[in-house]
């Protein structure tokens, strides 16, 4: 792929805001004229050099979607959609029955196999990750020389800024050797505490956590080597999966797989912007609050699209 293709940024849109309640929080209004979280990343994304966004969604939430995000896009920079399907698994497998709920995000770039030919960046519909972010990614996208095969990357950044004062969240915890991801850990149970995080999975002890971790928001660089490579390792996962009725295949985890088996390397980005997003809904405060900052500070016009 030559390094004059733009790359594309892949949008995590298929989660189904379980813990947020009020509705979707990947279309719940946070800026002043009515903009989502999302609207402030294809912003920052295109003024980036991003060519295209492709979002990753269900079925049956398309007619909604199109209406609610992708009419208001399309008049800035072209639209794809990919779907996340339950039964959309690599030969040889089949859906559980009682399965309901999706496969994870590395099931859900997986997805988008048959539409992203590109470098692309992957990121969740519901975070914001600022300007500096999607820079760094699109420079490393855009190198002169063609990436190699599975030569990725990922902007980190540090635990304690990315917990909620309301509840557990999921972060991938990284290992981080001379500006490389060596290995990363995805922890879905971690809490605030006095010390700095924990991690509470159900029937073991607290894991104590400093808060300086590096961790992933699923803001990924990569290459379309990763859909094979994802594609062999959900394979094998879900042959070796002991509960295929609720786990799920992370992005992480598909990531670290390949770094371990020797095909591939993960540059991990330092940025210099701000995190934040909702997981729950007495998050959404501080969020309105933190991009009316922004606005006012003239990082972003207002009303954002003109």
């Amino acid at each position: 792929m030559s390094s004059s293709t733009p790359p594309t940024l892949l949008v995590l849109a298929a989660g189904m805001s379980s813990r947020y309640g009020g509705g979707s929080k990947q279309t719940d209004a946070m800026g002043p004229c009515g903009e989502t979280l999302l609207d402030y990343s294809v912003y920052d994304a295109r003024r980036a050099g991003f060519g295209r966004v492709v979002f990753i969604i269900r079925k049956e939430a398309e007619a909604v979607f199109r209406e609610r995000v992708v009419s208001r896009l399309e008049p800035h920079l072209p639209v794809a959609l990919a779907y996340q399907d339950l039964h959309d698994l690599p030969p040889g497998h089949n859906c559980p029955a009682d399965r309901t709920k999706p496969w994870g995000t590395g099931h859900a770039v997986w997805s988008a196999r048959d539409v992203v030919r590109e470098p692309f960046c992957v990121i969740n519909a519901d975070d914001y990750y600022g300007p500096d972010s999607f820079a760094v990614l699109a420079d490393f996208l855009r190198q002169p020389a063609p990436l190699a095969p599975m030569a990725w990357s990922m902007v980190g950044f540090r635990l304690s800024s990315t917990l909620s004062e309301h509840g557990k969240v999921a972060r991938g915890i990284c290992s981080v050797e001379d500006g490389r991801l060596t290995g990363v850990r995805e922890l879905t149970d971690i809490y605030r505490s006095a010390t700095g995080a924990e991690n509470r999975t159900h029937g073991l002890p607290a894991e104590p956590l400093t808060g300086e971790e590096p961790v992933s928001l699923n803001m990924w660089g990569f290459t379309p080597a990763l859909f094979d490579s994802f594609g062999q390792s959900f394979a094998a996962w879900l042959d070796s999966s002991a509960d295929r009725t609720k786990s799920e295949f992370y992005i992480p985890l598909g990531v670290d797989l390949a770094i371990q088996a020797g095909g591939a390397t993960c540059r991990v980005l330092p940025t210099t912007s701000q995190w934040f997003g909702v997981t729950y809904q007495e998050d959404k405060a501080r969020v309105v609050t933190a991009v009316q900052a922004l606005v006012e500070s003239g990082m972003y016009p207002s009303p954002l699209w003109g």
